[in-house]
């Protein structure tokens, strides 16, 4: 079996969060000990993006085929929205001061993943929000959230990726008002983001706010210390609560307020040390 090992000396960084300087410890990975779990929905015709988005991703062929000299050749040009599949929202999104994705640090792009479960609770409320009793609940059963944490919240909402009714909520054209999809709350935001001092929050709806919502207060939480939000996130059945790796890249748009990101976490293998 391939193995490979990623060498990263302890206490080798420090990261940039919540407006103080924050160690870091990082250490050795032994890749062949780890599942790479992508995280990541495909960019395609059935991508969904906000409703109120007048275009959607286009792939168009330019070359595919022998050429003159003998060899084969292909090559496309595409055009997509930046807030739509799996992306990132960077700070200035939501905040004219804050971080374009280009400038967002890769401290806030690689972390270890905190992935709280509130299935139970999504199922019988599809507007449901991630309390504080959530994050203390979580908090109680697994350890304290570290600072540099990407937090996660799975709702259980990616099974209904691409279905655009069942996801939103609603299917109207152009409309984003009757929206229905759970994501974070308010104060369960204000907590991972200024107080536990989480690199990045994430989950697996259309928005780091909840379908509801009419003035967006987790992005501008979030933005307010530059920290960015995952969205449309799939393959969290394969994570545990604690213990993976996350590491979220997005397309290096200069000024871009999101962009597409290639979202994978790594989890150790079972009985592998």
């Amino acid at each position: 079996m391939y193995s490979a090992r990623l060498g990263i000396g302890l206490t080798l960084f420090w990261l940039m969060l919540g407006g103080g300087w924050v160690r870091a410890e990082a250490q050795s990975l032994d890749l062949g000990r780890h599942e790479i779990v992508d995280l990541t929905h495909a960019l395609n015709a059935q991508t969904l993006f906000w409703p109120t988005s007048t275009l959607r991703f286009e792939l168009t062929r330019q070359a595919f085929g022998q050429t003159s000299g003998g060899y084969f050749y292909s090559a496309n040009s595409i055009c997509t929205p930046e807030h739509g599949g799996t992306h990132i929202d960077a700070p200035i999104h939501f905040s004219e001061t804050g971080r374009s994705v280009d400038e967002i640090p890769l401290g806030h792009l690689i972390g270890p993943a905190a992935v709280i479960d509130v299935r139970d609770s999504t199922a019988r409320n599809a507007d449901y929000r991630v309390t504080v009793a959530d994050v203390r609940r979580y908090e109680r059963r697994f350890g304290p959230i570290a600072p540099g944490t990407v937090v996660i919240a799975r709702t259980g909402w990616e099974k209904r990726w691409p279905d655009r009714k069942s996801y939103f909520g609603d299917d109207t054209p152009g409309d984003a008002s009757n929206l229905h999809f759970p994501s974070f709350g308010i104060e369960a935001a204000r907590l991972l983001v200024e107080e536990l001092k989480a690199a990045a929050i994430g989950a697996d709806v259309a928005s780091i706010d909840y379908g509801q919502s009419k003035d967006f207060m987790v992005h501008r939480i979030a933005a307010a210390r530059n920290v960015p939000g995952l969205e449309n996130l799939r393959g969290l059945d394969r994570l545990p609560a604690k213990g993976a790796l996350v590491i979220a890249l997005p397309m290096k748009i200069e000024g871009g307020s999101g962009g597409p990101v290639r979202a994978i976490a790594l989890v150790p293998r079972a009985g592998r040390k």
